[in-house]
């Protein structure tokens, strides 16, 4: 199970989360988010290890905003959590992973993620809110039982310490990982190490346990 943490936002903190050794890290650039890295340096992401991903996730951001961003800070993927058609999450595959995020709650028609079958890399499904993610809600996981399709996802939502033992339970054969956030942080876009370090070591127990078995 791989693990994204989210809403990166102050170099200190962004450091100590990558000592921690996460498979992918998450800078929020929508204005409207508590999270928002409007005067992140260069710097502060060149200095991440290499095998950790360097994640930008963007709500409805243009692609010419998208594409600078992505070459000025040289990110490996990028995240679309607003209602970016699959033509343009696919426009941008040739130079980074692709996650398309979308909302889910109990009535969700998992049938119009069929066009981004083939276009995008992972999908991530977050609790529905109008706050483009980070409510520290969750969304009843039954539901994923209706998603058929080939394309693997990330888990996000109020994922929390209390909460991921029943995650580790999920056995759906496209589940791919856990996006840490909100329920990881002292305040928004700081995150909480000691937390983030008791996640790692039981999602890290539970996939060395289905390596075992």
């Amino acid at each position: 199970m791989k693990i994204k943490v989210c809403g990166l936002k102050y170099p200190d903190n962004i450091k100590a989360v990558a000592d921690l050794a996460p498979d992918y890290v998450g800078f929020i650039y929508y204005g409207r988010s508590p999270r928002f890295v409007d005067d992140i340096t260069t710097d502060t992401l060149a200095n991440l290890p290499a095998p950790i991903y360097k994640t930008a996730v963007f709500v409805d951001a243009d692609l010419q905003e998208i594409s600078r961003l992505i070459e000025q800070y040289e990110f490996d993927a990028i995240q679309l959590h607003g209602n970016e058609d699959a033509e343009f999450a696919n426009s941008f595959r040739d130079k980074v992973q692709v996650i398309k995020a979308f909302g889910l709650n109990e009535d969700f028609d998992f049938s119009q993620l069929n066009t981004y079958s083939n276009k995008v890399d992972y999908f991530l499904f977050d609790t529905q809110t109008d706050a483009h993610g980070g409510s520290g809600k969750t969304f009843n996981w039954d539901v994923l039982e209706k998603y058929k399709l080939n394309v693997p996802f990330f888990l996000s939502g109020g994922l929390s310490l209390d909460n991921l033992e029943q995650v580790a339970k999920i056995t759906h054969p496209q589940f791919y990982g856990v996006d840490l956030n909100s329920k990881f942080e002292t305040s928004p876009g700081l995150k909480d190490i000691e937390k983030l370090k008791q996640a790692f070591s039981l999602i890290k127990q539970h996939t060395t346990h289905e390596i075992r078995s």
